[in-house]
């Protein structure tokens, strides 16, 4: 059987459903099983969206793309300042026609 990927909308979501039937007296443990996923899958979850609304992890996920395309970005100056610096200290090696 195939997983269900969460949006992080819908885990805010189902994160305060839990919250609701716990506050009317339901136990956590069967509130969790009520909206259809794990214990450890509902802590983790609480562990990374906690107290976040919706709009907040919209904004984090972005957050977290961009963060991740500028570390790409940065490896790769980082890697072609290698490269040109060892070019300018000539730690190379040239091809020669034997």
């Amino acid at each position: 059987m195939p997983r269900k990927r969460h949006k992080p909308e819908e885990i805010v979501t189902k994160l305060r459903q839990v919250d609701v039937l716990a506050s009317q007296g339901q136990s956590v443990a069967d509130a969790v099983r009520s909206i259809g996923v794990s214990e450890v899958t509902y802590d983790r979850w609480r562990q990374e969206y906690g107290g976040l609304k919706g709009d907040q992890v919209r904004r984090l996920k972005a957050l977290e793309t961009e963060n991740a395309r500028l570390r790409r970005a940065v490896a790769e100056l980082t890697l072609d300042k290698l490269i040109l610096k060892e070019a300018a200290s000539g730690n190379y090696f040239s091809i020669r026609g034997a």
